[in-house]
Formats: C-alpha cells, sequence, structure tokens
C-alpha cells in the first residue's frame, strides 16, 4: 500500500483513431507527470520510430497465446488481426503502491479492466464532434492508405456504438476545451471519497495530512 493509503486510479481514455485521445493523454501526463502509461504488449510489428518497452511491448503470438493460458494478462483483445494486451501484474502493483496508471485501449480493454478492478477504473470516451470531421482528421494526418482509413472508419462506427459503458463522454471539438474536460475529470477523480478515506481518518483523529501534489497526501 502506498504510504498516504491512497490505491492507484486506473484512468481508461478510449476513443475511434483521430478523435484526438493521443494527444490529450499526452498533454494530461505532462501536466501530471505521476500518471503513468500503461504500455500494451502486442504482436503487430514495430511502426516507424516505435520502441520496445515505450511504447508497446512487442512479442510474437506464441508469447502472446503463453501469456494468456497463464492469466498474465489484464485485458486482451484482437483488433485488425492483431492481439493486444496488459500486464496484470503491473496493474495490481500500481493499485496496491497508489499509482495511477492511463490506458490507452478500446472498448474491449476497458470493458474487461472494468469488470476485473471496478473500484479502481473510471472509463473516459473521446468523441469526435462528427463523423465527418474524423474522416477529415484521418484523411489530412496522410499516415494512411485509403483502404486503411476506410477500415478505420468502418471501426469507429461499431466502437461509438460502446460509449453508453463509459463513466464520462468527451465530445473534442475544441482541443483546449476537451483537455480542461478530461483534467477536470482526474482531478475530481483523484478526490472521490473512496480515495481519500485515509486522509479523512487522519484528520478525525488529530494526525492531519499534507497535500503533496494533485490527489496525493502524506502524513
Amino acid at each position: 500500500m502506498s504510504s498516504d493509503g491512497q490505491r492507484g486510479l486506473l484512468l481508461v481514455v478510449s476513443s475511434p483513431s483521430g478523435a484526438g485521445k493521443t494527444t490529450l493523454c499526452g498533454r494530461l501526463r505532462r501536466e501530471f507527470p505521476m500518471i503513468e502509461f500503461s504500455v500494451s504488449y502486442t504482436t503487430r510489428a514495430p511502426r516507424a520510430g516505435e520502441r520496445h518497452g515505450i511504447d508497446y511491448y512487442f512479442v510474437d503470438p506464441e508469447r502472446f497465446s503463453e501469456m494468456l493460458a497463464r492469466d498474465e494478462l489484464a485485458e486482451s483483445a484482437l483488433v485488425h488481426g492483431n492481439s493486444y494486451g496488459t500486464s496484470a501484474a503491473r496493474v495490481h502493483s500500481a493499485i496496491h503502491e497508489g499509482r495511477d496508471l492511463l490506458f490507452d485501449v478500446d472498448f474491449q480493454g476497458g470493458r474487461q479492466l472494468k469488470a476485473r478492478f471496478p473500484a479502481d477504473v473510471v472509463r473516459i470516451y473521446v468523441l469526435p464532434p462528427s463523423l465527418g470531421e474524423l474522416e477529415h482528421r484521418l484523411r489530412a494526418r496522410a499516415t494512411d492508405a485509403p483502404e486503411v482509413i476506410e477500415r478505420r472508419l468502418r471501426a469507429a462506427r461499431d466502437e461509438l456504438q460502446h460509449y453508453e459503458e463509459y463513466d464520462y463522454v468527451i465530445v473534442n471539438d475544441d482541443l483546449d476545451r476537451a483537455y480542461e474536460a478530461l483534467r477536470a475529470v482526474y482531478l475530481a477523480e483523484r478526490q472521490r471519497c473512496s480515495r481519500q478515506r485515509r486522509a479523512a481518518e487522519a484528520v478525525l483523529s488529530g494526525q492531519g495530512y499534507l497535500l503533496v501534489s494533485p490527489g496525493m497526501v502524506a502524513p
């Protein structure tokens, strides 16, 4: 358990490709460097510039299957023909050491994490202002072939059907406004009663707690 008795927060952020999730999450981590990014395992090949252990843990299908069989993954999903998963051991240690983890997973991963860690997971879905704007963003960034863009758009329509499973929905029609909403959710969830019980009990006992960083307290 962390020195202040708080459990870590598991922040799951999902969105269709092109909705701005990566930009928003990057900005959140720059402002709150105590938030750790949960690096997933994947069977897909690295893209240009991606680094093993930083962006993903790149493993072959046989290794991934072994991890599944040993129940070493907190969540897993098959996306566009490739497998993705999160280390269960790392999630457990983060929760009990009071470290916050940020997850970039789809609705399948978010659903599994919520089922396994119901008291610790907060799910946020980032929406584009419209499907037309989403298509414009995907084509404007010019990183994918036309057939890949069409596949992403079809996947987006399916993924959007699951927004009601999430605790919060943020429409990214303006980046600054969307970020302020994401920031507010993180700070509010950090102050939830269930995560501040140790602090409240210390105050009532006369010991008192000192705020040392957003959402973190210490004796």
